[in-house]
Formats: structure tokens, C-alpha cells, sequence
């Protein structure tokens, strides 16, 4: 079986390089681009993301890359900030405002400040998940299965929750609809239980 060809989107808001480590050591060679042509010439596709939405979906849009994403009909995984780009909005704006930020619109759901009471944020560390149904992203890995989070934003449960955490409240830990997927925490910071999860959306047949 030929290797797939996976595209790292460069956003400009995101380190790429922990991504593309961990892919390499699967045996796969991602090219980390912001050309159209590579983007859809990719068998795979991934959004990674740091900082903020409203900066995020600034550069996105500078980069004429949303609708080369929107668009996208290979498997597309986003990460972290990467996945609650594809939600509908977030309020993670630039300068803390209380206002939606209107995002990619792919995925059902959006993204506001965690509630937590008394606990700390950024919610930071190992924490499990609740798989809350099948999906060839979940092979071999079993609900209660331990990620690695660091996030202060997160996405509501939602008909795309695949599956969720708690940390105070629920929130979605994994969405997915149609070829759009994505995680809340880092899969390439997570150890064996990531390296399966890049392992399956690499080789994965939608």
C-alpha cells in the first residue's frame, strides 16, 4: 500500500514541528504547506492551531485558505485550536470581548470560555475520554483512554461530538462530521494512544 500524501496546513498560527515529528516517526512524510495545489493534491489534511480564533481565521483568511478548507473532500483533521476552527464560531477574540467570532462552519457546534468554577485554566495535562461512538478514528483505543489537553476554550456537546472529556462541565474532546474531524487535545503530544489515533486518520477509508 503506497503512503498517503498528508498536507500540514500552515496557518502561520500554529508549531508545527511536534505535528510533523510525530508523523515521521509513523513512516509518513507530511509536506507543511499553504499552496493550493498541494492542499488539494493531498490524500490527507491537517489543521493544527495555537493562540487565538480571531487571529487564527485572520491569518486563514490573509492565506486565502478557508475556502480551500471549507471545501476540502479528503479526510481533514483539525487539532486543538485547529478543531474549533472548523466549528461555527468561537468567542475567543483577540483582545477578550464577549463576541462570536464566526469560523470555518463545518463541523455543528461552537466554542465559548470554560466554566469551571473553581478549577484552574488553562485545562492542562492527561485526561480521558468518553468515546460516545464508533468511528475508524477510535481503532484500538478504548473509551477512558488518556490525551494530553491544554486548552481554556472549548466546544459544546453537539450531534458532531464523537467523543467527549469532562473537566468540570462536558465538552467535546473529539468531533466529527463527514470528512471533517478533530481533536481537542494534542494526539502528537499524547504519547501511544496519539500515535495510534495519527496512525488510524492516516490510513483511514471514508
Amino acid at each position: 500500500m503506497s503512503k498517503p500524501k498528508i498536507a500540514v496546513i500552515d496557518t502561520g498560527c500554529a508549531n508545527l514541528s511536534s505535528v510533523v515529528v510525530a508523523l515521521r516517526k509513523l513512516d509518513v512524510d507530511p509536506v507543511v504547506t499553504a499552496s493550493a495545489d498541494e492542499i488539494r493534491a493531498a490524500d490527507r489534511l491537517i489543521l493544527p492551531g495555537v493562540g487565538t480564533a480571531c487571529a487564527a481565521m485572520e491569518k486563514i483568511r490573509e492565506r486565502e485558505l478557508e475556502e480551500l478548507i471549507v471545501n476540502a473532500r479528503q479526510p481533514l483533521l483539525g487539532i486543538c485550536l485547529g478543531m474549533q476552527l472548523l466549528c461555527a464560531s468561537s468567542s475567543e477574540s483577540a483582545l477578550g470581548e464577549a463576541r462570536q467570532i464566526p469560523c470555518l462552519n463545518v463541523v455543528e457546534g461552537t466554542v465559548s470560555h470554560m466554566a469551571q468554577g473553581d478549577l484552574r485554566l488553562p485545562h492542562m495535562g492527561w485526561d480521558q475520554i468518553e468515546i460516545m461512538r464508533d468511528h475508524p478514528l477510535f481503532a484500538g483505543i478504548p473509551s477512558g483512554t488518556y490525551f494530553y489537553f491544554v486548552h481554556s476554550y472549548a466546544m459544546n456537546i453537539s450531534p458532531a461530538t464523537a467523543a467527549a472529556c469532562t473537566y468540570g462541565s462536558r465538552f467535546t474532546a473529539v468531533a466529527v462530521q463527514g470528512n471533517f474531524m478533530g481533536t481537542q487535545f494534542h494526539p502528537e503530544k499524547s504519547g501511544a494512544a496519539g500515535a495510534r489515533l495519527l496512525k488510524n486518520f492516516t490510513e483511514m477509508q471514508l
